[in-house]
């Protein structure tokens, strides 16, 4: 028989202001300029427009065989 899982959610650890203040510190340091430039990169998307015009055709065509049966 396989064995249950712990369900059970994990304790949040309950650090000082000191503490915190220490951890927030060391992210600072390490986050680099490479790190930013992954959020800063706008990506080409689809445009909604098209989106749209493809979800409208697909809905036209399953109320086209809803009429038919």
């Amino acid at each position: 028989m396989a064995k249950r899982k712990n369900n059970k959610p994990k304790k949040l650890a309950n650090y000082s202001k000191k503490e915190l203040a220490a951890i927030y510190s060391q992210a600072r340091r390490e986050f680099t300029a490479a790190d930013l430039q992954k959020y800063t990169v706008v990506e080409k998307g689809v445009p909604a427009e098209k989106v749209l015009a493809e979800m409208e055709a697909i809905h036209h065509r399953i109320r086209q065989r809803g009429r038919k049966a």
